[in-house]
């Protein structure tokens, strides 16, 4: 007893001391938090095993885990036509392959930066397991980027998948050897290649059976065989000491894998079979009829209630497949349906255009007496208006007299190279030139000036007046009444509107000395929405020039090797092993200044083409790449520490 006493005191001082000492150190926030990834500890069949027999693999690591968005990230090659079953389990990936095994064949499993920490979500990175069924690995790759061709767009999502069989008839008829998937930047590796020759496709297999058949799907191939290779190779790694601060450059070692540079430009193919997609008659006094592609004869028309000889005013888009009619009888259109045969080319179940008839029932949205309800209603409102008019004695307001309505598009200050554009709701019947009057202002008389009224060869029922327009000048137009009449009889209101042409010192230059093209392609002036603003071909001595750039704005330039000389981009043809006319960006972006001259000189091929395309203009915009968590630094300095 007297033992105890002597070492109490003492006792209960130590005490004291570790409780205070656990207080005064202890982290009120829950601890650091964990930023180590997961780490691989085993796997069955084991990491590159062969001869393996087992279609369910087991992949264990240190922590529990998750996985991200799979179905998009956890790519199997070679591709298995009935998808795999992928779970996890505690600290397990479990993977059980629904297909049977192919005899001496690598298989991989690429799960990109799928697996992350159950907690902290925590990215392992790039994983990818593999095992044979064979006596040996293939450890080849090949990688590069899948772009779209008309205006290299990363694509992401899209297969990629390589076949031993260098027919070009594989890509129709069997599935893909191996198979990678893009990233969000468009760039692709396939892994487990065996030593070989190979063709390689993109594809965005809408029904999942890794074969090119239908024109619906994006697709992308090579002119090139793809022959795997590998050499030893070094490169620089940059350890930093802080965000800002380098610690040591070293010299690494390691295998390239080539090809690793592969360009494919994909594309969707023009669609040749021709039926009757839709017709519509959406508004009273006409309907339109849309085919699924473009065809070189309009449908013959034969109306069943009424007679369709000389009926309509037909307006057809450049490749006649959407057609739109205007009716031109009030009689005709008044009718609740219009019923008519159809004739036109159609393709058949070979791939032949033949003759097909169809009726079409062509229903008013309205019925007549739904309609002149409608319209008495309308009648009674306007009376009521007068009535209350009388009544206070306001009468005496003309009745208002319907107009064909016309929009004129000639802005007060008017840059030099337009020229003023009218367009009109409804097909127009007659043209009074000699109404419509244009002058030029000299000192302070207005003198008449030559014009051109030409209808536009593109947008249906707008007419331009083309005239000489010279900078700084003061012009007016004027339109007398009933100068233009429309399809059922309404004219135009009259139109007096003065308008000045700009400065020339109000605009900037760029002048184009282009190189690796020839005068076949065609140079396109772009905003930064990618909308084409001008189009030039490249002339004979290797340039392009664009004027009168307004300023405080900035322009972008791309190119398309026009081979077939039409005048546009045209894509591709698997079948007859045509690829996509070649689309190239200048990558600069220009912001002009009011009367400055740039002069650039542009070689296509100086950059690599999916450096091309300048990232503030790409709609597809890479997503980061997923980093562990670097919290205990925040931490840290929430706590008041340094480290």
């Amino acid at each position: 007893m007297r033992n105890w006493k002597k070492y109490q005191w003492t006792l209960l001082s130590a005490l004291a001391i570790i409780t205070y000492s656990c207080a005064s150190m202890g982290t009120p926030d829950g601890g650091p938090y964990d930023e180590m990834p997961p780490k691989f500890v085993g796997s069955n069949p084991g990491l590159h095993a062969v001869n393996a027999k087992s279609k369910k693999i087991e992949l264990e690591f240190d922590e529990f885990i998750k996985l991200e968005k799979p179905s998009e990230k956890v790519v199997v090659s070679p591709p298995q036509l009935e998808q795999p079953e992928i779970k996890v389990v505690g600290k397990k990936v479990v993977v059980e392959l629904l297909d049977t095994l192919k005899k001496s064949t690598t298989y991989t499993i690429d799960f990109s930066d799928a697996i992350v920490d159950n907690n902290e979500g925590n990215p392992m990175g790039n994983f990818t397991y593999s095992f044979s069924t064979g006596e040996s690995i293939d450890t080849l790759e090949v990688s590069g980027t899948v772009l779209n061709a008309s205006d290299l767009e990363p694509i992401k999502g899209i297969q990629v998948g390589l076949h031993k069989n260098v027919n070009d008839s594989a890509l129709t008829t069997l599935p893909f050897d191996r198979v990678s998937r893009t990233d969000s930047r468009g760039h692709f590796s396939i892994r487990g290649v065996a030593p070989g020759k190979y063709r390689i496709y993109a594809l965005m297999d809408g029904n999942q059976n890794y074969l090119y058949d239908s024109k619906t799907e994006t697709v992308a191939f090579s002119d090139s065989l793809i022959i795997p290779t590998m050499m030893p190779a070094t490169r620089q790694d940059t350890i930093w000491k802080d965000s800002l601060t380098i610690d040591t450059i070293k010299t690494v070692g390691y295998t390239r894998f080539m090809p690793d540079d592969i360009i494919l430009r994909a594309f969707k193919e023009e669609n040749t079979r021709q039926y009757l997609a839709n017709s519509q008659r959406d508004k009273e006094n006409h309907f339109i009829l849309k085919f699924s592609a473009k065809a070189d004869t309009l449908p013959t028309l034969k109306g069943l209630n009424f007679n369709a000889e000389n009926a309509f005013v037909i307006e057809a888009n450049e490749g006649n497949d959407s057609i739109c009619y205007w009716i031109k009888d009030s009689l005709v259109y008044q009718q609740d349906t219009l019923i008519l045969q159809a004739d036109y080319l159609y393709t058949d179940t070979l791939d032949n255009l033949v003759p097909k008839t169809d009726t079409l029932y062509l229903a008013n949205k309205l019925t007549k007496a739904q309609r002149q309800k409608l319209q008495k209603q309308e009648e009674e409102k306007k009376e009521k208006e007068r009535k209350k008019r009388v009544k206070k004695g306001t009468d005496s307001e003309p009745e208002s007299i319907p107009f064909l309505k016309m929009n004129v598009d000639a802005p007060s200050s008017m840059d030099v190279y337009k020229n003023i554009g009218l367009t009109f709701e409804e097909p127009i019947a007659r043209i009074d030139t000699s109404a419509i009057h244009l002058s030029v202002k000299e000192d302070t008389l207005w003198v008449d000036t030559p014009f051109l009224l030409v209808a536009d060869s593109v947008v249906p029922r707008k007419y331009d007046i083309l005239a000489e327009w010279l900078p700084e000048k003061e012009y007016q137009l004027k339109i007398d009444s009933a100068a233009i009449v429309g399809l059922y009889g309404l004219h135009t209101n009259k139109i007096e509107q003065t308008l000045k042409v700009k400065k020339l010192d109000e605009y900037g230059t760029l002048l184009l000395n282009l190189q690796g093209v020839d005068h076949t392609a065609i140079v396109e002036l772009l905003d930064n929405g990618g909308k084409v603003l001008r189009q030039q071909r490249v002339t004979p001595e290797g340039t392009a020039d664009f004027y009168y750039l307004a300023p405080n704005a900035k322009y972008y330039v791309r190119l398309f090797n026009d081979r077939n000389g039409n005048g546009k981009w045209d894509t591709g043809n698997v079948e007859q092993h045509i690829q996509a006319e070649e689309v190239y960006y200048f990558p600069k972006v220009w912001e002009m200044k009011a009367n400055f001259e740039f002069e650039e000189t542009w070689n296509v091929h100086e950059v690599p083409v999916d450096k091309q395309k300048l990232d503030d203009i790409k709609k597809q915009k890479p997503e980061e790449a997923k980093k562990v968590k670097d919290r205990n630094k925040e931490r840290a300095k929430k706590l008041g520490r340094t480290s």
